[in-house]
Parts: structure tokens; C-alpha cells; sequence
């Protein structure tokens, strides 16, 4: 009897590859209300998308206080950037306009991500990206977007320019004061490091130095952890510090880059004398502004001849530029921390520009300074500890070279003689 084989294999059912999906959801503002609603968005989907038995959670992405006409959102930008690496198949977002409000943003984005094989599904309008119709329906949506937001963006600024008119202020955040049932009220612990801010000024340093003692003293407030020169400055003539308002300082260019410029009489502006309790008193605050008038008339700001060092010398103590620096007696070179901060932030030295031409010309094996070779031979100069100048070629070579400071003789004018002699004998009569 002959026998007989019978293949009973079961049927393999071919593996269903899961997709992997993650969700992007968004407000425009940070108010209680508009956060539970992102909270409840990102809640939302992860259930919707964990459900799903074909699909893979590959996160939720969301951002706060943003507003959708912006490319700029930080967490927009990670999601693209994770399907850019090819970590997401497919995103899921509740509409159109949370997704993006400016048009060329949202078809741009569309469209890349189209390329890369990922699919848009915007579940209010139930519509998929990648699909043949996607992209009409998309530019008539966003159009649609835009416009929205246009029109809310001008209802707003309605309502604050009436507020305006009437001496009502849309927000106040900054260092001293916060907005309260609508009144500017004094933050106390803020208002004492304001306080100290225009004595510091009115006992002759500088904003560079202020901002300075209040870092070493480690400062620090809600919003401000370190401190900047600007930011002193912006805090010594902001008239809310003597109890005035002056509203509709800035305009807004448009409601897609929402860029704030400086009202120069586009719109009209509104002083309010004594609106709310000052920090400081109108006569300190009169003061500053005529040290800040006088220091500008006795030391104008200077812009640096751009020579063929410029950008080309780096500080190794600090990493930082070095920057030119014209004195009473000479021409330096010097590093732009030790330059505006000092010397307890960097102990780099200045370097006469004579110096630095003679050590280029000896380098190079010339017997003065080419600029032509030297901006076609050497990418930069490391100036290092121990009066020690390293120069880094195009090509990858490097050279040291040691400077030594002049006496102080040496670097003597004849004109700077005559004015020490001068000065002896007045002393001595």
C-alpha cells in the first residue's frame, strides 16, 4: 500500500504592520481654561490612538500659549522633527486650525510630510492629507483658518485700544508690579530690587555693573534668572516705576508674524499721570533719565572699524570674540567679557594691534603686515594664557607665538611726556 503525505500546515496570515501615530494638539493662551482644554486635547488622544488596535502610541505633542500662525511652536517643531527621522507614520490632530492658522505654514508642512509617506487625519472635518482630494480641501480650510484668526486678532486689538482710551492696561508682568482684578499692585520682594537698581545707577555704575553685582549675589526673580545689561536698562526708563502709564507703546505689524514694533504715530498713545503707587518718585526717576542723557552726550556710542581681525581672534580663556578698542595712547585688542564684565570674569590680556600685525608678519615670513595674506592664509588667532598667540590655518595647521608687552617707556608718546612733566611740575609748585 503506498503512502501518502498530506501537507496540513495552517495558512499563515500575513503580519498587519502597526502604524505608528502620535497626536498634536494646541491653545492659543495660557488662562485656567484654555490649559484644563489642553489637558483634557492631550488626555483625549492618547486614549483615541492607545484604542486603536492598528495603531502604535508614538506620543501626543502640545503646546501651550501658542498661537497657530506661528512655525516657531516649540513642541510643532519636535513633532516634525521626530517624522523627519522617521519615528511617526501618521498624526492625528482635532482640526485644521489647531494644527496651523497661517496657510502657506500648514500646506508647506502638509506637503513634506506628504513626501515622507505621512498622513495628516484632522478628525473635526474627517479628512486625511495624503488622500487625492487632501490638498484642495486643505487650502479652502486654511484659507478659512486665516481668516478666523485675522478677524479675532482685530477684535482683540479693538478691545485693548478702547481699554486703552480709557486708561485701562491689557497686562502687566513686569519686574516689580502685577495686574490684579485690573490695578497695577506692587510685588514688595520685586519693588525692593527695582529700588536698588536706579540708587545703584544714580551713585555712578554703570548697567553693565549693575547687572553684575545683582548675578554675583545671585539675584533672581520669577521670570528673570539672570541678569542682562538691556534688561537694567529697560527697567531704568520704564516711566510705571514713578506710578505714570504710557500706553500703545508698540504696534503690531500683522497678525501673522505678530512682530511689536515702536508706535512712532501710527496709532495714537495715552499718558496716564499717577495711575497707580510708584516704586520710585518722580524726582529719582527725572533723575536717571538726565544721568542717562548725560552719559550719552559724554560717552556717544562708538560703532568698531571692522579691520581684517574682526571675528578673527578668539579668546581661550572665555571663548569668546576679541573686539578693537581705540585708547587715549594706542590701539588694543581685547576680549569682549574682560571688555564689559572684567577682569574676575575673564583675566585675559589686551593685546596692542601692532603686536598682534608683527607676530602675523613674522608667522608668515614677511617683513610687515599683508592683509591679503592674511585673510587668505589663517582662519583665526587663539589668544591664550601666558601672553601666547596661536594661529590656526586654513589648512589645518597650527602655529605658537609669544608677545612680549612693551616697557612702559617704550609705549610713551612725546606728547605723553610732556603732559607727565607738565603735571610734575604743577604738583610741585
Amino acid at each position: 500500500m503506498q503512502k501518502r503525505v498530506i501537507d496540513i500546515t495552517p495558512e499563515s496570515k500575513p503580519q498587519v504592520k502597526k502604524l505608528r501615530v502620535a497626536a498634536y494638539a494646541r491653545v492659543s493662551c495660557d488662562k485656567e481654561t484654555m490649559l484644563r482644554s489642553l489637558a483634557a486635547q492631550v488626555d483625549f488622544y492618547r486614549h483615541y490612538i492607545m484604542n486603536n488596535p492598528q495603531w502604535t502610541f508614538s506620543g501626543v505633542y502640545a503646546d501651550e500659549a501658542k498661537t497657530g500662525t506661528k512655525e516657531d511652536r516649540k513642541q510643532f517643531q519636535k513633532l516634525l522633527k521626530a517624522c523627519r527621522d522617521g519615528e511617526i507614520d501618521m498624526v492625528v490632530t482635532k482640526s485644521v486650525s489647531r494644527f496651523a492658522r497661517n496657510t502657506v505654514t500648514l500646506l508647506n508642512t502638509v506637503r513634506e510630510l506628504k513626501e515622507l509617506g505621512i498622513n495628516v487625519y484632522f478628525e473635526e472635518q474627517n479628512m486625511n492629507s495624503i488622500s487625492e482630494e487632501g490638498e484642495l480641501m486643505l487650502t479652502l480650510m486654511a484659507s478659512v483658518a486665516q481668516e478666523e484668526s485675522l478677524s479675532c486678532s482685530d477684535n482683540c486689538k479693538w478691545r485693548i485700544r478702547k481699554g486703552f482710551e480709557k486708561g485701562r492696561p491689557n497686562t502687566c508682568t513686569m519686574l516689580g508690579y502685577r495686574l490684579i482684578d485690573g490695578v497695577i499692585t506692587i510685588v514688595a520682594d520685586e519693588a525692593k530690587i527695582v529700588r536698588r537698581i536706579f540708587e545703584l545707577y544714580l551713585s555712578g555704575d554703570g548697567v553693565q555693573a549693575i547687572a553684575n553685582i545683582l548675578n554675583e549675589e545671585k539675584i533672581e526673580t520669577e521670570k528673570i534668572a539672570y541678569w542682562h545689561p538691556d534688561t537694567i536698562r529697560g527697567i531704568l526708563r520704564n516711566e510705571k516705576y514713578m506710578g505714570d502709564l504710557l500706553l500703545q507703546k508698540t504696534v503690531s505689524l500683522d497678525h501673522l508674524s505678530k512682530r511689536q514694533v515702536s508706535n512712532t504715530g501710527e496709532l495714537p498713545q495715552y499718558h496716564i499721570e499717577g495711575d497707580h503707587e510708584p516704586i520710585v518718585s518722580k524726582e529719582v526717576f527725572r533723575n536717571v533719565q538726565e544721568e542717562v542723557k548725560r552719559r550719552k552726550e559724554r560717552y556717544p556710542t562708538r560703532k568698531g572699524k571692522k579691520t581684517a581681525f574682526t571675528g578673527r581672534i578668539r579668546c581661550e580663556i572665555c571663548g569668546k570674540n576679541y573686539r578693537r578698542k581705540v585708547t587715549a595712547h594706542n590701539i588694543v585688542w581685547c576680549c569682549s567679557t574682560f571688555n564689559s564684565k572684567g577682569k574676575k570674569y575673564c583675566d585675559s590680556k589686551m593685546i596692542p594691534e601692532d603686536t598682534i600685525k608683527k607676530a602675523v608678519a613674522d608667522i608668515l615670513g614677511s617683513d610687515d603686515f599683508n592683509e591679503e595674506e592674511f585673510l587668505h592664509s589663517i582662519e583665526y588667532i587663539a589668544a591664550c594664557r601666558g601672553n601666547s598667540l596661536r594661529f590656526i590655518f586654513f589648512n589645518g595647521r597650527t602655529v605658537d607665538y609669544k608677545w612680549t608687552d612693551k616697557s612702559r617707556s617704550d609705549s610713551w608718546t612725546p606728547e605723553m611726556k610732556e603732559t607727565a612733566r607738565q603735571n610734575a611740575l604743577r604738583r610741585n609748585r
